[in-house]
């Protein structure tokens, strides 16, 4: 981050949860304990999944989130001060089966955790559109990781298949704020993109 003029702290952030930060959080009910024979457990629902990690509906996005990880370090950027990380976990389901096209300005690893593949439509700031899929099947192209760098622009999709669900994590460095995100409206698209817009309209969020 040094290359990119950041400047890190040792600062901690006090405007969410002090307490933990540096700290994953667990659900309750796990409460850290050793997992035991995960290969043996039944398939879970996509509802189950959702009680079990305390996932809920994300505000902007579409899917279901929780905040797992915020940094207790921080860094000063040329958007203000934000935490050096932070972490969470994302979810697609058949009921909310799609992620809208935005941007934000940090850095996002992704991880495939468990269920569908998602595939992602992902716009660089000079409009080149590529699709990338996020998921298991190594031998098909798929990858475990991806990479959308800050200020590209996102959408997701979970793809057909058996399972009604993807679950995946998300690593943002610097650390996400909401305040960096930005969804697209149809006339920012019609303005950025107007030689892919017809590409781009079904991630676009309306109402």
């Amino acid at each position: 981050m040094a290359g990119n003029g950041i400047a890190v702290s040792l600062d901690r952030f006090h405007e969410k949860a002090p307490a933990e930060q540096g700290k994953l959080r667990y659900p309750r009910r796990f409460s850290q304990r050793t997992p035991t024979s995960f290969n043996k457990t039944p398939a879970m629902t996509a509802n189950e999944i959702i009680t079990l990690l305390n996932l809920e509906p994300h505000p902007t996005e579409g899917g279901y989130f929780r905040r797992t990880y915020e940094s207790a370090l921080s860094c000063t950027t040329e958007h203000g001060n934000r935490m050096l990380l932070t972490s969470i976990y994302y979810m697609l389901t058949k009921e909310s089966p799609g992620g809208f096209l935005h941007r934000n300005k940090s850095d996002i690893l992704h991880y495939h955790h468990l269920g569908a593949s998602i595939k992602y439509t992902i716009v660089s700031p000079d409009g080149v559109l590529s699709e990338k899929i996020l998921g298991p099947n190594l031998n098909n192209g798929e990858t475990l990781q991806l990479l959308v760098p800050g200020g590209w622009w996102k959408a997701s999709q979970i793809c057909a298949g058996d399972n009604n669900y993807g679950l995946i994590s998300e690593a943002v460095a610097p650390g996400f704020e909401y305040a960096d995100n930005e969804i697209a409206t149809e006339e920012l698209v019609q303005q950025l993109f107007p030689n892919i817009r017809t590409e781009l309209n079904p991630y676009i969020k309306r109402g």
